[in-house]
């Protein structure tokens, strides 16, 4: 049954904190699965960016289990990681980078290994037509330019400081925003010349962003960690949830969505 992207309300009051520290991820998926009959809610505390991909996930996953609702909670990673370590309720989380993992795997609430099930890399967005006529990185010196970047806690603002950095230049952001998503709004609604978000997010805003590649992406490419949580209220259906994103059926999915697989 198709829906519009669900996401859960958290209420708490650092739940915009940002934070980061060391890093850790692996390529091998879990050993365990879900016993079958799972049921009941999952909980899934999701990076921004894979908005669109695990909402078609969650759609699959309850049709194959019956009797079980995925709820998300989709916001930028260094702030569902603030969440969880403040005792969020939550059965997975799946993070755009592993600094981010690491930061909630350093206070327990991961003890399973860490698994990257995707890869992603940024573009540069401009407003359909591209008006300020923007070509490349270079272009986000220019201080007539009106640019967008999320802040540098958040992995894409992390990322973008990489690419940046690799290309020589010294952007000047008119604003910085706390995940991805809320950089591509800025892009739609034509408030900004341009920005940097990933691939799949241009991907996803249709004919109403245009993306544009450069070289120094390469080598700001983010891999996206899964685990489930330690303290998951659902701890079947948390496994079962990231065995479902682990699958063929479920890295389809984000391949179609422009993800890199790992």
């Amino acid at each position: 049954m198709s829906r519009a992207p669900r996401a859960l309300a958290v209420s708490l009051t650092a739940a915009a904190a940002l934070a980061g520290c060391g890093s850790t991820d692996s390529g091998t998926a879990p050993t365990g699965t879900a016993a079958a009959g799972v049921r009941g809610q999952i909980t899934v505390f999701a990076a921004a960016s894979l908005t669109e991909t695990f909402t078609a996930l969650g759609d699959q996953f309850e049709a194959a289990h019956p009797g079980t609702t995925v709820t998300f909670n989709f916001a930028g990673s260094s702030a569902l990681a603030q969440q969880i370590n403040q005792g969020a309720p939550a059965d997975v989380f799946a993070s755009a980078a592993p600094t981010n993992m690491q930061q909630v795997q350093d206070t327990g609430a991961v003890t399973a290994t860490p698994t990257t099930f995707a890869r992603n890399r940024l573009q540069i967005a401009v407003p359909a037509g591209n008006p300020a006529t923007i070509t490349g990185l270079a272009d986000f010196g220019r201080p007539e330019a009106r640019i967008a970047l999320c802040a540098d806690q958040v992995p894409c603002g992390a990322a973008a400081t990489k690419a940046f950095q690799a290309a020589g230049v010294t952007p000047q952001p008119d604003t910085l925003e706390q995940d991805v998503k809320a950089v591509l709004t800025k892009v739609r609604l034509g408030e900004v010349d341009a920005a940097l978000v990933y691939k799949t997010d241009v991907t996803a805003a249709g004919e109403q962003v245009e993306g544009i590649d450069f070289p120094e992406a390469a080598q700001a490419v983010n891999d996206y960690p899964i685990a489930p949580l330690a303290t998951a209220p659902n701890a079947a259906g948390a496994t079962a949830f990231v065995d479902h994103v682990l699958s063929g059926t479920g890295r389809t999915v984000l391949t179609n969505a422009g993800f890199d697989s790992p």
